[in-house]
């Protein structure tokens, strides 16, 4: 008998218990050494741990929205049994004129996907609003873990309302140089890996709904 749980395959036979590793692919706007890759591999790391995550970089958002298609193709070509892709609502390049629209940007995924005959039962969408520092920003335990020293200890608020805050990565940087000292930036590809290192469990994340979906779709389960 073959039973799926949470997009993982389990087989039973002689009293066996068998998990098969799958690989999930990742559509990401950043490059080779982004944040948004190193977080992401962390996230799937940590609460699918059985799985192997096979990941394709797009750069940016416009490149992203374009050419996810042609990227999921490969993928799942590859040996990928699900597709994830991830964009922020806000970019980092965006300027005061930039009014970006969520249902505009799924639009132009779903006709990339189509373009290249990509089934779009297997691809998941998460749109994270504004941005990825949006869910660092959630949980100050980690922000206060990571910027205390052995001689002062900082204490970071919770951001209670993550995903309406705008420009979290300025927030971020912020909190960095006000603890640290005005030379203490914070970098994305450098510090958000060891920032969501450092988040001890995702009940605060909760208060971000785009986190949220991104653990519904990624488990299958509600983070409750």
């Amino acid at each position: 008998m073959v039973q799926k749980i949470c997009s993982r395959t389990i087989i039973y036979g002689k009293g066996i218990l068998k998990l098969i590793l799958m690989k999930l692919g990742f559509i990401l706007e950043c490059g080779p050494i982004g944040a948004d890759l190193k977080v992401c591999k962390y996230l799937v790391n940590r609460v699918r741990p059985n799985d192997q995550v096979i990941v394709a970089t797009l750069d940016n958002k416009p490149k992203l929205v374009t050419g996810c298609g042609e990227a999921a193709k490969q993928l799942l070509i590859s040996g990928c049994s699900e597709i994830f892709i991830i964009w922020d609502l806000f970019p980092g390049w965006r300027t005061a004129k930039t009014k970006p629209c969520r249902k505009e940007d799924r639009d132009n995924i779903f006709e990339s996907l189509k373009a290249a005959e990509v089934k779009i039962e297997l691809v998941s969408l998460v749109c994270i609003e504004q941005e990825l520092e949006s869910w660092l920003i959630a949980d100050g335990r980690a922000i206060s873990t990571f910027l205390s020293t052995p001689t002062r200890k900082i204490k970071v608020a919770d951001a209670k309302y993550p995903d309406r805050l705008k420009n979290p990565k300025k927030k971020l940087n912020t909190i960095f140089t006000r603890a640290r000292g005005e030379n203490f930036n914070y970098i994305d590809h450098v510090h958000a890996e060891k920032l969501v290192a450092l988040i001890p469990d995702f009940q605060r994340l909760k208060r971000s709904e785009t986190f949220k979906r991104f653990y519904h779709k990624l488990t299958g389960n509600a983070l409750i």
